[in-house]
């Protein structure tokens, strides 16, 4: 798959393509469903699928300070979009200049002559242009002008996540803060992940018998709320059942928040300065502070098993 960063990058005379535009924070199963359209319609028009996101997102220029956190980077995403058959992705510096364009100059300079477009796919809900004045409705009109049909696809999907509430990036967003990792799993269709680099921490967990890997998160991620969680470890390649911690370490008044993983029966792991990811399968227990360190370490033993316990029943399922 190609990805481009910014109008310049596209390729000298790129052809027709089908075009789908959207943050799409997390690939959820609600985007799956516009953008496995988008390569399905491409497929069968004989042209390339391509799917245009921002960096950053957009509500961070036109309301500072309001960056949500993200669910998934935009390498994770060109991954998973990868996977759903997409053939180019292309990420739009999201600039204060940018935000100004009015909607038919989106239209015109990048639908129309750089990305060629012939059909353009989205959900019902789509906004664009500056202050979100474009939507769906117009984008139809000005097909004709500029020669592209346009389908809107219905992104809105629902089920036990959320008490029901049709599946969105904004729910995922709320139920990985509310420690919902299970709920968050059933719309993303796959475990929520956390990815960074492995630092060096206090040790604490290798003095105790359970070495960690202290993950630095990348910017804005958005991380589940404190306490322990059964999940995965990968790095290099290597998937290893873990046990997740995360929150402040108030066993040992900590302040600063972090993110370890405990790769489950693994001995000797040099994983400093590498980078891994962490996918949450299911909420163990809160964060607490023991009485005495041997508490803490009855509790870790009980936490290791459980954790155990949860992989192996997901990965017979």
């Amino acid at each position: 798959m190609q990805c481009w960063r910014g109008l310049e990058d596209i390729p000298e005379g790129w052809g027709r393509s089908v075009v789908t535009i959207g943050s799409y924070d997390g690939v959820h199963r609600g985007h799956q469903l516009i953008i496995g359209r988008a390569v399905e319609r491409a497929r069968e028009l004989g042209v390339p699928s391509v799917v245009v996101t921002f960096d950053p997102h957009p509500s961070e220029v036109v309301r500072p300070g309001t960056h949500p956190p993200l669910l998934a980077p935009h390498t994770r995403r060109a991954e998973l979009m990868t996977a759903l058959g997409v053939d180019a992705v292309l990420i739009l510096p999201f600039t204060a200049e940018f935000s100004q364009l009015a909607p038919t100059e989106f239209i015109a300079k990048v639908l129309v002559d750089k990305l060629h477009a012939r059909l353009v796919i989205e959900g019902p809900n789509f906004r664009f242009g500056h202050k979100a004045a474009g939507n769906v409705t117009l984008l139809a009109e000005l097909g004709p002008t500029y020669d592209y049909d346009v389908e809107v696809v219905d992104l809105f999907v629902s089920g036990e996540a959320g008490g029901g509430e049709p599946f969105s990036s904004t729910l995922t967003r709320r139920l990985v803060a509310e420690g919902d990792v299970g709920g968050a799993a059933e719309i993303l269709g796959r475990p929520h992940r956390v990815e960074g680099v492995v630092v060096r921490g206090a040790q604490r967990g290798r003095d105790l018998g359970y070495p960690t890997a202290n993950v630095e998160t990348l910017p804005h991620t958005a991380i589940p709320a404190d306490g322990v969680y059964a999940g995965w470890l990968t790095a290099n390649g290597e998937v290893m059942p873990a046990a997740i911690s995360v929150g402040t370490n108030p066993q040992f008044d900590g302040t600063e928040r972090t993110v370890e993983a405990y790769a489950i029966d693994r001995v000797g792991l040099d994983l400093y300065g590498m980078h891994v990811a962490v996918d949450f399968l299911a909420y163990v227990r809160g964060m607490l502070k023991f009485d005495s360190i041997d508490d803490l370490l009855i509790a870790m033993a009980a936490d290791v098993k459980r954790c155990g316990e949860l992989i192996a029943a997901y990965e017979r399922a």
